[in-house]
C-alpha cells in the first residue's frame, strides 16, 4: 500500500469523524486532578524549538533576521518560496537523542516539549498526510521524535509535544500580507484542513504517545473556541490521559488561563509566555515558557544569555506561584544543543541536584515573596530560597518552625520562635552564584 493511498484512507475516516464533533464526559475533579498529578509534581521542563528555521539561524542574505515564528517570514525577511527549498538542506547527522535527553535528565528535567509542527507546517516526525516532512523532503530521512521519545522515557523523563495550529504551508491557507503572523483560511476547506490536523496528531499519539499536547498559533482569526472544544474532546478521546494546553481554544488572554468569567475555555493548563505572574491562581494550573536569551530558535548571533543564577531564580519563582517553568533551548540545523545552553542547564542540575526537594511536588508558597528571595511549601516544610543575604543577617518566617538547616550541608541554622513567627540567623551563605536554600520544618 502506498503513502498517497493509506494517507488517503486514514484522512476519509479522520473527515468523516469531523463531522460529526466528539464530546468529551466532564472529568470529576478526583479524575482531573490524577491526571495531572504527574505534571503538577513536575514543576520544571524544557522547551525544544528546532525545525528549518535553524539554517537561516537569524541571517539570510547577509542581513539579519528573527530566527524563529511568526517573523521569519516576514514581508523583507525570507520570501516564502525561498523558505521551502530549506528542507533540501536539513540533515541534523549530529542529532544524538539520547544525548539530549541525557543533558535534560542532568538538568533535573521531568518533560520535555518538542516542536512536531511549527507555523512553517514542517513536520519533525512521519506523517502520511503531507510530504513536508523530515522523513520525505530531507537528506536525512528518517523520524526525529520517535527515538528522542524512547530516550526521554528511558531516563523518567515525560515525552510532550508542541503543535501549531496555524500552517504557512498548506494549500487552504495563505499567510497575512500585512499581519503576517496570520493566515487567512479558504472557508470551504477548513474542515479538509481540520481532518488533516487531526490525522496528524492521531499519527503523532500512534508514534511517540505523547503525554502532553501543546498548541500555538491559535489566535488566527478563523479558528475558534468552538474549533478547540472539538479538537481537545476527540484527543481525549483518542487518549484519556492526554493533558493538553489552553492555546487549544482561546482561552490565552488575561492570565493566559482557562476561565476569564464570561465562559470555561478548553485546555488544562494556563501558558504565560516569557513572563512569571506576579501571583498564581488558586485552582489554575499554569506554565511559564522562557527563553535562555532572546529567541526560541537557534540564532548564531544572539549572545544576550541570560545567567545560570537568574534561570535557577526564574525557576524558584514560578515554583513559589504554583507554577511550571518551561525552559527553551534551540538545536543547530546540525541537531546539537548550543553550549551556552549546556552550560546553564548543567548549573541547574547541580543546583537541583541538592534543592531539588523545594521544587518537585512544592506548592504555592502561603507567604508572599519577601525581598531577599522566596519560599515553597510542601506539607510540614516551608522552604526559603535567598537570592541574596538580608543586610540584617537575619530571616522572619511568619510561622513557627521546629528546627531549620541549609539544604545540602550539614550546618544548622539557630532559630528563635516567639509569636508564632520564627527568626533565623543566618550561617554566612555563598548566593553569588546560585540562591541557598533553608528549610524549617514547622510544627505538626
Amino acid at each position: 500500500m502506498t503513502k498517497a493511498f493509506s494517507s488517503a484512507i486514514l484522512f476519509a475516516a479522520t473527515l468523516a469523524l469531523c463531522l460529526s464533533p466528539l464530546v468529551v464526559r466532564a472529568a470529576s475533579p478526583e479524575e482531573h486532578d490524577a491526571r495531572m498529578a504527574w505534571w503538577r509534581d513536575a514543576r520544571f521542563g524544557m522547551f525544544i524549538h528546532w525545525g528549518l528555521y535553524a539554517i537561516p539561524a537569524g541571517e539570510w542574505n547577509g542581513k539579519p533576521v528573527p530566527g524563529i515564528g511568526e517573523w521569519i517570514l516576514a514581508k523583507g525577511n525570507i520570501p516564502l518560496a525561498d523558505y521551502v527549498p530549506l528542507a533540501k538542506q536539513f540533515n541534523p547527522t549530529g542529532y544524538d537523542p539520547q544525548e539530549w535527553a541525557q543533558i535534560a535528565a542532568d538538568a533535573g528535567i521531568k518533560y520535555v516539549v518538542i516542536t512536531s509542527k511549527h507555523h512553517d507546517g514542517f513536520c519533525l516526525f512521519d506523517t502520511a498526510a503531507t510530504d513536508w516532512d523530515v522523513v520525505d523532503a530531507t537528506p536525512y530521512g528518517k523520524d526525529l521524535l520517535a527515538p528522542l521519545a524512547a530516550a526521554c522515557r528511558a531516563r523518567g523523563i515525560h515525552f510532550c509535544t508542541y503543535y501549531s495550529i496555524m500552517d504557512w504551508h498548506h494549500p487552504s491557507q495563505r499567510i497575512d500580507s500585512e499581519k503576517h503572523h496570520n493566515t487567512h483560511i479558504d472557508p470551504a476547506r477548513k474542515p479538509e484542513y481540520i481532518a488533516y490536523m487531526k490525522q496528524q496528531l492521531r499519527e503523532l499519539l500512534d508514534s511517540c504517545d505523547p503525554d502532553v499536547l501543546w498548541f500555538d498559533g491559535e489566535w488566527v482569526e478563523w479558528w475558534t473556541e468552538a474549533d478547540g472544544k472539538d479538537l481537545y474532546a476527540y484527543l481525549r478521546d483518542l487518549k484519556p490521559s492526554l493533558i493538553i494546553n489552553n492555546r487549544v481554544g482561546k482561552g490565552r488572554k488575561g492570565m493566559e488561563g482557562l476561565n476569564r468569567g464570561d465562559q470555561e475555555y478548553a485546555g488544562d493548563f494556563g501558558t504565560p509566555e516569557q513572563q512569571i505572574p506576579e501571583t498564581g491562581i488558586p485552582g489554575v494550573d499554569w506554565e511559564s515558557c522562557m527563553t535562555m536569551n532572546d529567541t526560541w530558535g537557534f540564532k548564531k548571533n544572539d549572545h544576550n544569555w541570560k545567567s545560570s543564577k537568574m534561570l535557577i531564580e526564574q525557576l524558584i519563582d514560578t515554583s513559589s506561584k504554583g507554577g511550571n517553568y518551561l525552559l527553551n533551548v534551540g538545536p543547530t540545523a546540525e541537531g546539537r544543543i548550543p553550549a551556552p545552553s549546556v552550560e546553564r542547564l548543567a548549573a541547574l542540575g547541580r543546583w537541583m541536584r541538592v534543592n531539588g526537594e523545594a521544587i518537585y511536588g512544592s506548592a504555592a508558597s502561603p507567604i508572599a515573596s519577601p525581598d531577599w528571595g522566596r519560599f515553597t511549601a510542601k506539607r510540614e516544610r516551608l522552604y526559603a530560597h535567598v537570592f541574596e543575604t538580608p543586610a540584617s543577617g537575619q530571616l522572619v518566617v511568619p510561622c513557627a518552625a521546629e528546627n531549620a538547616v541549609v539544604l545540602g550541608s550539614d550546618v544548622e541554622v539557630t532559630i528563635a520562635v516567639e509569636d508564632a513567627q520564627t527568626k533565623a540567623t543566618l550561617p554566612e551563605l555563598d548566593t553569588q552564584d546560585a540562591p541557598t536554600v533553608l528549610l524549617f520544618q514547622t510544627a505538626q
